[in-house]
């Protein structure tokens, strides 16, 4: 009896063992096809990439030197940052670069030890060292980037290189945040590919290139970028004239988006910048892009503008947060014929690169403008004072 009472545990058992087996077994197979799979669409999308690449697709270009630059390993300290623009009409690409801060070349040469003092002393490294050595980075860097472009790049998609190092530091005269252009260079593949980088002189390299470098790049002394950084990267499309059409007291509301968005354009146009609408529903919101002629400008303004008679939410605040890390652009301005809540402003404020415009605002900036006497929308309701 007990021996029959085993062997039907026995079997139990077992039937309980194979079908764990055979669950484990289904699971396996089934992370196996999964694991397949995946590598499948990886290499597929690999593949796409490389013939996209290849066939000289701008984003597909970018993509693969900005993967090249952010794998590039630099010290402690140096910035990582970089923004490319493939041009396939021309078949250069313009790279622009953060440069090292002035900071970076210690101002300590070395140490002393003072056996009868028990204490170590600081040699001072020159002033007219650091600024020399401080230029010679600059050059290394410039150099370095180039070099990697054109040899990451062996089916040669890329005929030339466009430079641009910009240093994001503090304005000492100001105490504002500046990126002034300190180093610009213009090379063809044939002409970098004469060069023996390890037998050079960075900073005679570059005056061999024709670089135009900054004359005080320690003293943070600008220079014009040989070509600015153009927006492929946008959707652009052609301007409209709306200033023309206005009556003398044009309800902005009633405009269209599209007349609205032009004539944001239009008005950072007037207030001295370089504007472009681009495409609806093509750029993740973005209505415009403007940039200054000012050289120590950092990079490009995105505008959105919201033709709205209510509150505009904090989550449109936050949407353009995320285009402006996305572009890579330097601010981002959200103007509105409406209003902002206070955890509009307070997002703003916190972010440090958000400016919001209300109607107020926006219709004295087309008075000192554009010469146009305009109203925005509604009145906004008054706030409540915090307590």
């Amino acid at each position: 009896m007990r021996f029959g009472e085993a062997q039907e545990r026995h079997r139990r058992a077992e039937e309980k063992r194979l079908a764990t087996l055979e669950r484990k077994r289904a699971e396996h197979r089934q992370a196996e096809e999964l694991a397949l799979d995946e590598v499948a669409t990886f290499n597929r999308k690999l593949d796409e990439e490389r013939e996209a690449y290849r066939a000289g697709e701008p984003a597909a270009v970018e993509a693969h030197l900005g993967a090249v630059l952010d794998a590039s390993e630099y010290p402690v300290g140096f910035p990582h940052e970089h923004r490319i623009a493939f041009r396939p009409a021309t078949d250069d690409v313009l790279v622009e670069i953060h440069l090292p801060p002035e900071a970076i070349v210690p101002t300590a040469r070395g140490y002393r030890y003072v056996k009868n003092r028990d204490e170590t002393t600081v040699l001072p490294r020159p002033e007219k060292e650091r600024k020399e050595i401080y230029a010679s980075v600059l050059a290394q860097v410039a150099l370095r980037t180039v070099h990697e472009v054109l040899t990451s790049d062996p089916d040669r998609i890329v005929n030339g290189v466009i430079l641009n190092g910009h240093v994001r530091t503090i304005d000492r005269a100001t105490g504002q945040e500046v990126s002034p252009c300190l180093v610009t260079l213009s090379a063809s593949r044939e002409q970098f590919g004469k060069l023996r980088l390890s037998q050079v002189d960075p900073a005679q390299c570059l005056r061999g290139l024709n670089a135009l470098v900054s004359p005080n790049p320690y003293d943070l002394e600008p220079i014009r970028p040989i070509v600015e950084f153009d927006l492929s990267k946008y959707r652009l499309m052609d301007s409209m004239d709306v200033v023309a059409g206005l009556d003398s007291r044009p309800v902005l509301v009633k405009l269209t988006p599209t007349e609205f968005e032009h004539l944001i354009r239009q008005l950072f146009e007037a207030i001295g910048m370089e504007a472009w609408n681009t495409q609806a529903a093509k750029d993740e919101g973005v209505d415009a892009v403007a940039v200054s002629k000012d050289p120590v400008f950092n990079g490009e303004c995105i505008i959105q503008a919201k033709r709205y008679s209510k509150l505009v939410g904090v989550e449109s605040v936050q949407a353009l947060a995320g285009v402006v890390e996305h572009k890579r652009a330097a601010k981002g301005v959200l103007i509105t014929t409406s209003w902002f809540g206070r955890a509009s402003h307070d997002f703003a404020c916190q972010h440090g690169r958000l400016q919001l415009i209300e109607g107020p605002e926006l219709k004295y900036l087309i008075k000192e403008h554009l010469g146009k006497d305009v109203i925005p929308g509604p009145v906004p309701p008054k706030r409540r004072p915090s307590r």
